[in-house]
């Protein structure tokens, strides 16, 4: 229904305003206040929000001496709360200035000294966000879009203001929970977020949170806003706010009165949300966590429903079976990770028994469930405590050994791969790919074993193998093995690795292990080799598990005659070359390193020479292939017939010959030693030197030609190094004529073998041009 508005002349109210003087002038501007109110009851126009502002200050300021004005300000401020109204479309953008310095305006009348002002004021900013449009509407007026209004405010800045005004109310309970709902609303929106956190939000909000609050609105209404913040800016500004020792004491004060006194849902949740911004600022290193005692209060509250050692911290807590504590649990174990990374927490997790904790739950799950938990919640706990295990086991090794982590762990893992009928229910993060079997249980514990091996510390590694590790870990690769035979999944996969890992770290450098190893590891070894490269691009992880398997290749047969006599038997050479001959980029410096090692034993290089691969491929072939390919991707310089061209730099790569002369100290390794470990060539010249440079079969002239190049590199590389001493020296001095004279009769024997293997190149192709012109003249002799 449309309705007239009846005119007010706002200039002569503002005139009249201005005034001061007798009691009859102050009831004069009552009643044209009154009259204005009535006037825009139905919604303030936009053409007119730049007097009502000034109407509305000159009200602000003569509420200091006369409080009756208290109430028409209240009543204009409550306007602001109406749609406004515009004539046409165009005016929402055209007096878009205007509004958000209206409505900012509206925040700094916070500075009025009137409880029923400032509430007011909040009520109107709750209400931006009450879409209901209004019985009445003006006669030739429609009200602005439903959220013009709220980009308004975050135009003007209000969010920023009204954080601000929570100094000139912090005494003010009513007050200040009206100002937190007000920024409740508007933390909303990321704008607003941004504006808030350039006051300092967070750390104001923080530092309110134990004022005494009957309602218990306070820490609810806090704790939304600060969620909103982090959600909606950057997490590690809002984490910095709270960061300082005064939030940081409020946060454990308050997290600790909802843990002991919380009993409602609605009590457990809030402290779960505390609990998430505390492990948020665990992951700070800034934060005083550890100088708060909040540190210690967490750990001890993750462990000790599992070591039952009495605390004073937790004196008379008892955690229930709801979801809301069930959460709290898998926090506070994700708590235990976050310090697991910050070395000084180090010792807290050592005083108060993490590991034995964690261990608790390395058990068979033989009943349905333990402790009130349902038997998927004990699962997850479990997986998850078993994770938690892996981060802290290498920190605290004495004490990892002490509570016999390792034999628990194998019992375990035997349970696993036992005949004892398990179902995983797998609905957790951690629970995938572990539905109606226990592989998520055996990807965990190994994710712990793993995580010890790796510190290749001899205590930990020799309590391993004194447990029969190497035996039982075989069984296990073998039955992830047929299992994988059934079905291959990533987790299965995932197994197969981190078994290899684990062997490859316990029977490194260690001949008796590998003796232990030797047959049954060498049987299970050959299929991995023997993997289709197909599906190393997969994204299951086979590519992880072939490598794995090459490194314990490496680590648990090369160097014990018995197990590479056994692989030689089993035709592994073979396998190596025909993944070598797939010319798998990433695989390549692997196996030829593999290679290089087996040659050691005097039986490979038979091997290695009776090969052979696709139309008949010879080894040598193959390694000459691979040489050339090499240096195509290293951009060395050639002919079209594979000569050399640069006699002084005959094997330098682009990179290299770009390099200035940098003098280094002399037990840093120049550029010219550094290459050798980064490209595959060193290692093709070792294995064409095992099988020797003469009379070697199935090559094609231009195989010939490289070799010629194959088989002087290392008075190439010698050229390189004196090369680069030589320039080392002119930068820094000029060498005296004796030794000026040695150095270049060096470079030129360098430059000799350069100009000698090019030589020998030409004759070759020369050679091998005239025996072409023969074959073709003898075939025209027959044919005539």
């Amino acid at each position: 229904q449309d309705t007239p508005l009846t005119p007010v002349d706002l200039n002569v109210v503002i005139k009249l305003l201005e005034d001061s003087g007798s009691k009859d002038l102050e009831k004069e501007q009552l009643k044209i206040l009154k009259k204005v109110v009535k006037c825009f009851e139905n919604g303030l126009p936009l053409k007119d929000l730049s007097q009502i502002i000034e109407i509305l200050n000159l009200c602000a300021e003569k509420m200091n001496q006369q409080e009756a004005f208290a109430e028409p300000l209240c009543e204009l401020i409550k306007l602001f709360g109406l749609p406004f109204q515009k004539k046409k479309l165009s005016d929402e953008v055209s007096y878009s200035m205007v509004v958000s310095k209206s409505i900012a305006q509206l925040g700094y009348l916070m500075r009025v000294p009137s409880s029923q002002v400032r509430i007011q004021i909040c009520k109107c900013v709750v209400s931006f966000y009450n879409t209901e449009l209004p019985r009445k509407l003006l006669s030739g007026y429609q009200p602005t879009s439903a959220n013009y209004k709220i980009q308004m405010a975050e135009l003007g800045g209000l969010a920023e203001t009204l954080v601000l005004s929570l100094a000139v109310v912090e005494n003010q309970l009513s007050e200040k929970l009206w100002v937190l709902k007000a920024l409740q609303h508007l933390s909303s929106s990321g704008v607003n977020c941004r504006l808030m956190m350039k006051a300092q939000a967070a750390s104001r909000l923080c530092l309110y949170l134990n004022g005494v609050d009957p309602s218990e609105q306070l820490v609810f209404r806090s704790s939304e806003i600060l969620w909103n913040l982090l959600e909606n800016t950057s997490k590690e500004e809002v984490v910095n706010q709270l960061s300082s020792l005064e939030c940081v004491h409020a946060l454990k004060e308050v997290f600790v009165d909802l843990l002991m006194h919380g009993f409602r849902h609605y009590d457990r949740q809030l402290r779960n949300d505390f609990l998430v911004i505390a492990t948020l600022l665990a992951e700070n290193p800034a934060a005083p966590m550890i100088e708060s005692g909040f540190a210690k209060l967490l750990i001890v509250l993750a462990t000790f429903t599992e070591v039952k050692i009495p605390n004073p911290l937790v004196k008379g807590l008892k955690l229930t079976h709801s979801y809301e504590d069930f959460e709290l649990k898998k926090l506070l174990f994700n708590v235990i990770r976050v310090f697991s990374k910050d070395p000084r927490a180090i010792q807290l997790l050592s005083e108060n028994d993490v590991i034995p904790a964690l261990l608790y739950y390395v058990k068979p799950n033989k009943k349905p469930g333990f402790n009130d938990w349902s038997a998927a919640q004990y699962e997850e706990l479990q997986l998850h405590a078993i994770a938690i295990l892996a981060s802290v086991a290498p920190l605290l090794v004495d004490k990892y050994l002490s509570c016999q982590a390792n034999t628990l762990l194998l019992v375990f893992l035997q349970w696993c791969i036992g005949q004892d009928p398990y179902f995983g229910q797998g609905n957790s993060f951690h629970g995938t790919g572990g539905r109606g079997n226990t592989f998520a249980q055996m990807r965990y514990s190994l994710r712990v074993l793993r995580s010890v091996v790796s510190l290749y510390d001899d205590a930990v590694n020799l309590n391993l193998f004194d447990q029969g590790a190497i035996i039982q870990l075989l069984d296990i690769l073998k039955y992830a093995t047929n299992k994988s035979k059934e079905k291959e999944e990533a987790i299965l996969l995932e197994i197969q690795s981190d078994v290899l890992f684990i062997l490859s770290a316990l029977c490194e450098n260690d001949v008796h292990r590998k003796e232990l190893f030797s047959h049954e590891g060498v049987d299970i070894l050959i299929p991995f080799i023997q993997m289709d490269p197909k599906k190393l691009h997969s994204g299951l992880g086979h590519s992880c598990l072939l490598f794995s398997a090459l490194d314990c290749l490496w680590s648990c047969v090369i160097g014990c005659y018995i197990a590479e006599d056994y692989f030689l038997e089993k035709q592994g050479i073979f396998l190596l070359l025909d993944l070598l001959a797939s010319k798998q980029k990433n695989l390549c410096n692997v196996i030829l390193g593999i290679l290089v090692e087996f040659c050691d034993n005097p039986k490979t290089t038979l091997h290695i020479s009776t090969w052979r691969g696709e139309k008949d491929q010879t080894a040598a072939n193959l390694l000459i292939q691979l040489w050339r390919q090499e240096e195509l991707e290293l951009g060395v310089k050639r002919d079209q017939y594979g000569r050399i061209v640069d006699v002084k730099k005959p094997i330098a790569s682009t990179f290299q010959k770009q390099q200035e002369v940098i003098p280094v100290p002399a037990n840093c390794p120049s550029f010219a030693i550094m290459e050798i470990s980064e490209n595959i060539r060193a290692k093709l010249y070792l294995l064409l030197r095992k099988l020797g440079f003469e009379n070697l079969p199935g090559l094609s002239v231009k195989d010939v030609v490289t070799l010629a190049i194959i088989q002087h590199y290392i008075d190439f590389k010698v050229g390189e190094v004196w090369n680069e001493l030589c320039a080392e020296i002119k930068e820094e001095f000029r060498p005296v004529t004796s030794d000026e004279e040695a150095l270049k009769v060096i470079l030129e024997a360098s430059e000799d073998t350069g100009r000698m293997v090019a030589a020998l190149q030409t004759e070759v192709l020369e050679s091998q041009h005239h025996q072409e012109i023969k074959e073709e003249e003898e075939t025209y002799t027959k044919v005539r």
